[in-house]
């Protein structure tokens, strides 16, 4: 199981911090990942990591969102800083068993935690 928590409003230019807290899973050597959706759209890549690889991050974040693991808590997080409107969204963490290069789509990914929503204002 997944649990993610830590979604809000915050104003343009704000930070946020998510956790996804896993269970279940062998957190050690599963790949981690963020996806975000808006209504109307489909599920799109925010980033993703595992453990002994750099983060992978999506061209819209990167450089302002940072992707982390705590292997001890079993729990990996997103911190957004300097975020905007076009950032507001559900905001999903999934699992895979292992790594694979298309780590970007949705498909591959075992477990899914419920989403948060963050709502950024202008």
């Amino acid at each position: 199981q997944l649990q993610a928590s830590g979604g809000g409003w915050v104003q343009t230019g704000g930070s946020l911090r998510l956790s996804c807290t896993a269970s279940g899973l062998d957190f050690s050597t599963s790949a981690m990942a963020w996806f975000r959706q808006t209504p109307g759209k489909e599920r799109e890549f925010v980033a993703a990591g595992v453990s002994g690889r750099s983060p992978r991050y999506a061209d819209s974040v990167k450089g302002r969102f940072i992707f982390s693991r705590d292997r001890g808590k079993s729990t990996v997080y997103l911190q957004m800083n300097s975020l905007k409107p076009e950032d507001t969204a559900n905001y999903y963490c999934a699992a895979r068993s292992r790594w694979n290069v298309q780590y970007d789509r949705d498909v591959g990914y075992e477990n899914w935690g419920q989403g948060t929503l963050v709502t950024v204002s202008s």
